[in-house]
């Protein structure tokens, strides 16, 4: 076994982050991904920083156990090779704004026409009406309008700010590989496929609103979205470094309050309760750090471990890849890429017991797998190659405009 998902044929049309990383999932848990790029440079993230062997290392990680095939899309004969591979295929995922694939006749009615069963995913930054339908999306842009900077910012009254990563990309390749699954199980009991809509700003939404949007969930009142969060963040400053300490119960307080020998704080009014603690969140958040700047980090986790209070440092990624649970857990492993040799990346985070999850194959060059696919679509080699001299599809791993080789020309 190679996991849970082996069988399953996906046909990617993603590109940049989110839609990629949502297929590498299901690729890892041991889908069949075949990732259709455009002729000549290929998905954006192939030219990104990073670079070693002509792979840039994002690629490396977002696209790993597919392969590579590049169609103009626009050309009548390359619809027609993207359609022949969708027709055997499970599942079709797609980034384009929304329309393109219609008027590129790659859309879901078109792929269902000739594999109903198909699920199709689209997946876009706002959806597929209202008035931003067409607004070029990027990350920073669903961190902005979902309210995502506010809430980093601390409080409303302040400035917002971007999250240091992006998250709204990634989070929303997390509710697409979610999607793909729950499609999956539905077909499996009623034999139908069906088009899957995602957004990232639902996405977004939908990850932030439990704990982030409190004031607004009692829709019959007005919400004080200047009391949202603090100002000061949960990363403390020690004698020689930094770290971070939760005390989320009364029990976690007052075992911090033993830890750092402030028994007096067990009994300040402000901090008696969680709701107290939180109604002065700053204040009792300036306590917490004026005690830990008082020791090193090390001092700190000793005291605070003795008591059973939740914390941990503050580590730099160098310290991340050396620490002992990382390696205790095996999350990270070590393989050697074809182009751009020795590589680390991290295991797919679910551990499947009796369908474990593998490492099969690396990120492909760009085109690299034209032939090979075709051939199982059933095309001859006489096909391949006039479809290579027509402009149709590239040749393996060339990058030079419209796919034609220097070697062809």
């Amino acid at each position: 076994m190679s996991g849970p998902y082996q069988g399953v044929r996906i046909v990617d049309l993603t590109s940049m982050l989110s839609g990629p990383w949502a297929t590498t999932i299901l690729a890892d848990q041991g889908a069949e991904v075949t990732k259709i790029e455009a002729l000549g440079d290929g998905d954006h993230v192939r030219s990104l920083g990073n670079q070693r062997g002509g792979m840039s290392s994002m690629f490396l990680n977002i696209n790993r156990n597919k392969r590579s095939i590049t169609i103009d899309l626009k050309s009548e004969q390359g619809r027609k090779v993207f359609l022949d591979l969708a027709a055997s295929a499970d599942i079709v995922v797609q980034n384009f704004r929304p329309g393109v694939v219609e008027r590129l006749g790659v859309g879901y009615d078109d792929v269902a026409r000739i594999n109903p069963q198909v699920i199709y995913l689209s997946l876009s930054g706002f959806g597929e009406k209202g008035p931003w339908v067409g607004k070029p999306t990027y990350d920073p842009i669903i961190q902005a309008v979902s309210g995502l900077t506010t809430i980093q910012g601390g409080s409303d009254a302040e400035r917002p700010r971007l999250v240091r990563t992006v998250l709204p990309d990634k989070f929303s390749a997390m509710a697409a590989a979610q999607a793909m699954g729950a499609a999956l199980f539905h077909r499996s009991r009623s034999g139908k496929g069906q088009h899957v809509r995602l957004s990232m700003l639902d996405a977004v939404l939908s990850f932030l609103w439990a704990s982030d949007f409190g004031a607004q969930t009692f829709s019959d009142q007005a919400g004080d979205n200047k009391l949202a969060a603090s100002f000061i963040d949960l990363i403390y400053e020690t004698k020689d470094g930094y770290m971070t300490v939760a005390t989320m119960s009364n029990k976690e307080w007052l075992a911090f309050c033993r830890a750092m020998g402030r028994n007096d704080l067990a009994s300040d009014a402000r901090f008696m309760t969680p709701a107290l603690r939180d109604k002065n969140v700053n204040e009792r958040l300036e306590t917490i750090q004026a005690c830990l700047r008082e020791r090193t980090t090390d001092e700190n986790l000793e005291l605070l471990e003795a008591e059973g209070v939740p914390c941990a440092p503050a580590l730099t990624r160098n310290q991340v890849v050396d620490h002992p649970q990382v390696r205790a857990m095996d999350t990270l492993f070590e393989t050697v890429h074809h182009a751009a040799g020795p590589l680390r990346q991290v295991r797919n985070a679910a551990r499947f017991e009796g369908s474990p999850a593998v490492h099969r194959f690396g990120a492909p060059m760009l085109g690299e797998h034209c032939s090979a696919i075709l051939t199982e679509a059933g095309y001859d080699k006489e096909q391949i190659l006039k479809l290579r001299r027509d402009g149709v599809i590239g040749f393996e791993n060339d990058r030079t405009p419209q796919g034609i080789s220097s070697a062809a020309k």
